[in-house]
């Protein structure tokens, strides 16, 4: 290495001026320090003289005609610098060794420089053009997102953060730089702070990982097989106003109590691609906003009990004695005519028959069920639509209507459990545990909140065992197949029953109860997250709510208010003199929507 003083070395990536040898050279940087160094911590530039910085000022020169010319051969920096700028100076070479520092012409060390093929060239150019044009629209997005805006640009990092707060991802270099934390809230909060997702974003469906599309699956024709003829009975789908998938209905025949129920499992057997379907998804899900079937569209059309003039059901014929007691079972696929009626029309009409005939029925059973047991909680329900108006939120009367349609469900449930026990036929069973009895009818809000907290969940089993919260010894649910797909497996063993099939054996059931309620599992927490949701921007777009709650869980500082207007439970400071089913009045402060926190005042 021939150095002497003047020359221009490369000392750690750049430029020094050597000002004296000895044992080690005395350097002299750009920005004025003198480095004494050993001779290996340097490379030779150019021999000199160099006198000044000034003199590195770079020349006009054709890198890229010289890169041509090379085309992938290798070569000094001396020549380099002849072939780009036409002389080598201490200004050329130093800016020769630019290029090749930087790499997309050339690369190596000032002894050997190789030149990149012009087609390599082209293409790593383009792609550090992207690159840097990346860093430059990164850069401007974490400026826009810290000043709280967003552009249409943004939109690849704002899909990021919206996969998190669906609960498709956990971490997102986009929450990291920004400082915000890797949770759904967190990014759901910044996506709101942002301006990208308004109120009306509803992500609790996506982030309980829920089918969020209608099954689309082709259906086989109805079977052609003996159906009784019930078209003769006057039979009645009575259910909410603007209901869609009527699936029950109700007659009377003498001292026959007949349940008819849509007759699902006759045109989706076991294990075909529609049971699969209707098996993931475990229930149909009702959201405010929108409802997505368990069953492809053309199961209701075609099964719905009322929608056309004659419907196909499996029928339920329970006699009953003088106290409503069901003394012998009867199912069979039938033929029934439907007439579509509302809570509130038989409301009016339960003085008249049959309807006073089905109320007295339902009373009786239901007094015997808490007779055994039987647990009943009364809490106030309200109906939640959400459309292009808005968010409606609208209280549902109490009326006597609903419990003879409740009553008959479940008279139908447990003479079902009854006819598959009686018949040793696999059958997914709804058992309750219920720790302790209460010794009265609970009484106030606070103590049906506190009965209703005390409850276990209900299970589903392949084996029989009781329903305490029903009061019932067995029971099952076989009246909504369209809607539960539990439902649906009950009709399917029945109906091999009835024709002679092949049943799902014991171990086949329980695969399909643990798959079904681990997806129907999914649905409940997506339409508890969603009525929340929309209960919120309700408040949210009613900034000065004032209402009554009513106190059901005193515990200090802050009490559980039961909100009857919204079916909202919320926790609100609280004194020491307010006693459970206090009503106190409250002034809504505040809504934490991304949180699911809202805030009330009492006062």
């Amino acid at each position: 290495m021939n150095i002497s003083s003047n020359s221009l070395v490369l000392y750690k990536n750049g430029p020094a001026r050597v000002t004296a040898i000895g044992d080690k050279l005395d350097i002299e940087l750009e920005d004025g320090r003198v480095l004494r160094v050993r001779p290996k911590d340097v490379a030779l530039l150019h021999p000199g003289p160099l006198h000044a910085w000034r003199e590195l000022d770079a020349p006009a020169g054709e890198v890229e005609a010289a890169c041509e010319l090379l085309e992938g051969g290798e070569t000094t920096l001396r020549e380099l610098a002849e072939l780009i700028y036409g002389d080598y100076t201490p200004a050329t070479a130093w800016a020769a060794w630019h290029w090749v520092a930087e790499g997309l012409y050339f690369q190596g060390t000032p002894e050997a420089v190789s030149a990149q093929p012009l087609a390599e060239v082209v293409r790593e150019r383009a792609a550090r053009e992207a690159k840097e044009a990346e860093r430059e629209a990164w850069n401007g997005f974490l400026l826009r997102a810290r000043a709280g805006r967003c552009a249409p640009e943004d939109a690849p990092y704002l899909q990021e953060i919206e996969e998190v707060a669906w609960g498709q991802r956990e971490q997102s270099r986009v929450l990291q730089a920004l400082d915000a934390q890797q949770t759904p809230d967190s990014a759901h909060g910044l996506l709101a702070r942002l301006g990208y997702w308004e109120d009306w974003v509803n992500p609790y469906p996506r982030r309980c990982s829920v089918a969020l599309s209608t099954p689309t699956l082709d259906l086989p024709d109805l079977p052609d097989e003996p159906r009784l003829d019930l078209t003769g009975l006057a039979t009645y789908a009575i259910d909410d106003a603007g209901n869609l998938d009527p699936d029950d209905a109700l007659s009377l025949d003498g001292d026959w109590l007949w349940v008819h129920v849509a007759d699902a499992a006759a045109l989706v057997p076991p294990d075909s691609p529609v049971d699969q379907e209707a098996r993931a998804r475990g229930a149909t899900l009702y959201l405010p906003e929108a409802t997505l079937p368990m069953l492809p569209d053309l199961a209701v059309q075609r099964l719905g009990l009322g929608l056309t003039e004659i419907s196909p059901a499996l029928s339920f014929g329970l006699r009953l004695d003088a106290d409503a007691v069901v003394t012998e079972v009867q199912v069979a696929p039938s033929w029934v005519r439907v007439q579509r009626l509302s809570y509130e029309s038989v409301e009016e009409r339960l003085a008249e028959e049959p309807f006073c005939h089905f109320y007295r029925i339902a009373q009786r059973h239901q007094a015997r069920r808490r007779a055994n047991g039987a647990i009943t909680i009364d809490l106030p329900e309200v109906k939640l639509r959400v459309n292009a108006d808005g968010v409606m939120i609208e209280p549902l009367p109490r009326l006597r209507s609903r419990l003879l349609v409740t009553e008959a469900m479940v008279m139908a449930g447990e003479a079902a459990a009854r006819f598959a026990l009686e018949h040793d036929l696999p059958f997914p069973f709804a058992t309750q545990e219920v720790a302790e009895t209460p010794d009265r009818e609970p009484v106030g809000l606070a103590a049906m909140y506190a009965l209703r907290r005390s409850l276990r969940p209900r299970q589903y089993r392949s084996q029989p065992g009781p329903h305490g919260g029903l009061g019932l010894d067995v029971y099952t649910q076989v009246t909504s197949p369209l809607r539960r797909y539990l439902d649906l497996v009950a009709h399917q063993q029945l109906r091999a029953f009835l024709r002679g099939g092949e049943r799902l054996d014991a171990q086949a059931l329980v695969e399909r109860v643990g798959a079904a309620e681990t997806a129907a599992a999914g649905v409940r927490r997506a339409e508890r997250l969603s009525r929340l949701h929309w209960t919120l921007v309700y408040l949210q777009r009613h900034p000065g709510w004032r209402g009554e709650g009513v106190l059901v869980e005193k515990r200090l500082p802050r009490g559980m208010v039961l909100i009857p207007a919204l079916a909202l439970e919320t926790r609100v400071k609280v004194t020491g003199d307010m006693e459970p089913d206090s009503v106190l009045p409250l002034r809504l402060t505040g809504v934490g929507l991304p949180e699911r926190e809202v805030y009330f005042r009492v006062g």
